[in-house]
């Protein structure tokens, strides 16, 4: 699916009063079959020894897949809902940002399986890697 057809700011204003506006997490690319969001690695998103949490990384994963169901079941009468959310935790940070890329690995009658890759943007290293798998129910009336 083209992402590219929905605006940064159609997608970044439905992170208001969130989650993702607490954790500072941003749209900053929608591409063709691709989506990318930011997140700032400071005080809102550390663990107790000033790292990245592992819980901000899995955050940001679902973020990034269930924003894409989102995209693709809009204008349908399905709603995407979390299903299994998992993330390989590869390298610490202390600051800076992150980058995170997800892809649609699948894209079946019942679910979507998402995979994202978590990347620093001062390195380019991989950081986290991880899959979200989407049911898509339909919404009730």
């Amino acid at each position: 699916m083209d992402f590219s057809k929905f605006t940064l700011e159609e997608v970044n204003a439905l992170n208001r009063n969130t989650l993702m506006e607490s954790l500072g997490i941003e749209c900053v690319e929608l591409g063709d079959n691709y989506l990318k969001f930011s997140m700032p690695v400071n005080h809102r998103t550390h663990q107790p020894m000033g790292i990245l949490h592992g819980g901000a990384s899995a955050a940001l994963i679902e973020t990034v897949g269930s924003f894409g169901s989102f995209l693709m079941a809009k204008g349908t009468d399905e709603r995407p809902v979390g299903l299994s959310v998992s993330a390989e935790h590869l390298k610490a940070l202390r600051n800076g940002t992150v980058v995170a890329t997800g892809t649609l690995i699948h894209a079946g009658s019942s679910t979507h399986i998402w995979e994202v890759n978590i990347h620093e943007t001062a390195t380019e290293q991989l950081v986290c890697t991880g899959r979200l798998t989407i049911m898509r129910i339909k919404k009730h009336v």
